[in-house]
Order: C-alpha cells, then structure tokens, then sequence
C-alpha cells in the first residue's frame, strides 16, 4: 500500500521526535517516499542528518533556504504529498494549524497543501487536557484533519497519562489503511482506523463500524472465594480493574459483554451485564452458561488453584498452636474451556513474578490459548489494584505485542484491538 506514495513527515519538536527515525525508517522499507520537514525545535533533539540517512531524501527545515531554483520548496513539497503526517505533533504546531498560521518551513507547507493531513499529537497530559489545546483539534478534525490519538503511559516529564506519542509501528499501520481506504474508493478508514478526538459521541469517528459489532465477550474478574469456613475463606489478590477495563472497552467497540466478577474492590462499570460469584466453580458454571454462543472469553480473574476439601458450617474455633488444613485443586476454567473450545478466541491471564516469558509461552500452550496477557506483578505500577499495568502479550508463535506502562483502560483497548485483528486473520 505504501509503495511509491510520497509522504512528507513534520517533525515537531518535542522530546518523542527521536521516534521520527523509527518512524522514517519503517516508512521507507514499506516503499514510501518520505521527505521530511523539521522545525527549528525538533533539531535540538535530532539531527536533520539522521532523517535525511534514512530517507535518503534533503531535509527541510528553514523556509529561506531554497535549494533548487526550479521550485518554492514548501509549495513543491505541498504539491507532491500524497499524505502530509505531522509526527510528534506539539501543542503549539497544533495551534498554528489550526489557527492558519505560517512562520515557518512546516505551518507553510501545511497551509499550502491540497493533500491529506495526519496529525499524531505528543505532549504532557495537563497540555493534552487543555481547553484551548482540545478546541484547537475538535476544529481540525472538524475541517477533515485524521488525529491518531495519544497512548497512555509514562512520560518523559514523569506524569502518567495520555500524551505520549503512539507507537512508529502503530502509526505506519494507520498509514497503510487509509492509502487502503483510498484505493476501494472509501472515503472513511476501515474499522481498525485511529482513535480520533473528539468529546461527543462519534465526533470526528473515522471508523465504519464499532470493531467487535456483532460479537459476543464475556470476561471475568476478580479474585474467587474458597470457603474455609462462614467467616474465612482462601482468595488470590485481585481488584478486578483490569478485568472491568476490559469488559468496558470491549462494550465501546460494539460487543455484548457479560462480566462474571469474583470478589473485588470496586463497582463494576455500568451498562454491562454482570453476574456476580463467589468460588471458582461458581465461576465456571457462570461462563459455561454462555459458552456455547460466545466469541472471544477473556479469563482476567484470579482463580484460586486450591480450595478447602470440606468447609466448616460454623466458624471454627481456635484449638492449640496449629491449625492443618487439607486443600483440593480447583477446578482448572481456563484449561477447561481449552479443551472444548470450537472458534472461540480465548484470552488467558498469568500473573507471574520469576521466569515470566517461561511461564507465560507453557501456560499458552497447556491451556490452549489464542492470546496469553503475562504482567510480572512484582514491577512498579504492573501489581495489583494500580490503574496501570505493564503486559506481555504471547500468541501461538512468541511474543506479539509488549506493552509499556500504560492506563489498565490502554491495555484493555490495545488487546481487544489485537483480538480483532487476529480473528480477521490480520497476525501483527
């Protein structure tokens, strides 16, 4: 889809253009032609020398600087572009398209060309929340402008939040589908098109359709309960947040959701049906009822491995200085519906704190999974009841997808984003 397009990339300078080089590069191996326009500010944090290396095409970067005699260079460069993308895009860049300003090599381009714009906004999360910041791209998306929307995560400032720039590989990936939307004749990007802003309802959507529309998704949450007695029990450590940023994020993209949650320590999100259990056999039985006619299950919960053998009908006294208790297996869900599924797209979960791509890619093939999530619980912000989580993403053939410190929310919808691709047939 990219080859022979001509893209000319804006870099603005922020402290995540050093991913422009990333960005260029997979760009280039994809058969584009990029020719890359830098403000003064992206140069301090790299070089034009580095992007005109991976392009192998000049750099431009001061509008007085008119190399060949034969062209104005930025009415040349609006001319050419098949695709104007602006990756990072500052706060201020934003402003000044919006506004219609052109000081310099970059907003005049912009404000030249006829092309396609593509705008990947980066900047601190208070900057990213700004009234004046949110109207400025409300107005662009309104003139036509593609937002690809910022991830969640750590930023350089050390805030975690939304503003960091999405990913190189995420970004050619919406590249490549609007040049596909372009060639079937679509004036909208397919499903898996970016996120564009927006705060009412479908503003500025890009989208055909909600990605998962038409399916069914249960998810369960939380940890489960193992009675010892009427006052004790055996549990896992589980808040059940990131079972709930599921189920949430798979009811925005069209499914029907039904939430099976265990014990947890917050309300479940409304709008969702939920059935509330207390042992893992209760889970089980919860989502074999819904089994047969679900499409993708995602198994988030903490599922206690063992269970009393007999549970006291009254609370049990203190006697001496030992108590021994005699535990049974659980039964195994996940393992279970392994076993019997037929095209279901089943999710696993591995909380894990030593040898997690060990474990993670065994548990996989054990419990025969289409997609495992391994999160190593003993890292800062990936334990549990944060509202963060930093994950490992495991399919039949490795490692897919290793996703940074992001939001539980971020997590949730890049996952369900990979499952849908998956079910397509669609393997990055």
């Amino acid at each position: 889809m990219l080859k022979g397009k001509k893209i000319v990339l804006g870099v603005t300078g922020g402290i995540a253009a050093y991913k422009a080089a990333t960005l260029c590069s997979q760009l280039t191996k994809k058969g584009a032609d990029v020719h890359v326009i830098m403000t003064s500010s992206a140069k301090e944090f790299i070089t034009e020398l580095t992007l005109q290396t991976l392009t192998r095409n000049p750099v431009y970067s001061d509008t007085f600087d008119e190399r060949e005699p034969a062209v104005v260079s930025h009415i040349h460069l609006a001319d050419l572009a098949d695709l104007v993308l602006v990756a990072p895009a500052t706060a201020n860049t934003i402003g000044k398209l919006a506004l219609g300003l052109a000081d310099d090599m970059l907003s005049t381009t912009l404000l030249a060309t006829t092309a396609p714009v593509m705008v990947a906004p980066a900047m601190n999360v208070h900057m990213y929340d700004h009234p004046a910041v949110k109207q400025n791209m409300e107005t662009l998306v309104s003139r036509g402008v593609m937002m690809i929307e910022p991830g969640e995560g750590l930023l350089a400032c050390g805030y975690v939040g939304k503003g960091r720039l999405e990913e190189p590989e995420s970004i050619v990936e919406v590249v490549e589908r609007f040049f596909e939307a372009q060639a079937d004749g679509r004036k909208t990007l397919p499903v898996q098109a970016e996120r564009a802003i927006g705060d009412e309802p479908g503003a500025g959507d890009l989208s055909e359709e909600p990605l998962l529309q038409g399916k069914k998704v249960v998810v369960t949450a939380g940890g489960t309960v193992e009675r010892i007695d009427p006052v004790r029990y055996i549990t896992n450590d589980s808040s059940g947040k990131m079972g709930f940023a599921i189920a949430a994020a798979a009811r925005q993209m069209g499914a029907e959701v039904v939430l099976v949650a265990g014990n947890t320590t917050e309300a479940p999100p409304e709008g969702i049906t939920v059935e509330r259990v207390q042992s893992g056999q209760d889970m089980y039985e919860a989502v074999l009822k819904h089994w047969q006619d679900s499409d993708i299950v995602v198994k988030s919960a903490a599922v206690a491995d063992y269970r009393p053998k007999t549970a006291a009908p009254k609370k049990m006294k203190k006697q001496g200085e030992t108590l021994t208790l005699e535990l049974v297996k659980t039964i195994d869900i996940l393992e279970t519906l392994g076993k019997q599924k037929k095209g279901q797209f089943l999710i696993g979960f591995a909380a894990e704190t030593d040898q997690l791509d060990t474990y993670a890619r065994e548990k996989l093939v054990r419990k025969n999974c289409d997609l495992l999530v391994a999160n190593d619980v003993t890292a800062a912000g990936a334990g549990f009841g944060t509202d963060t989580n930093i994950v490992h993403i495991y399919g039949p053939e490795g490692l897919v997808a290793d996703l940074p410190l992001l939001s539980k929310d971020e997590v949730a919808k890049q996952l369900l984003e990979l499952t849908a691709r998956r079910m397509n047939g669609v393997l990055s």
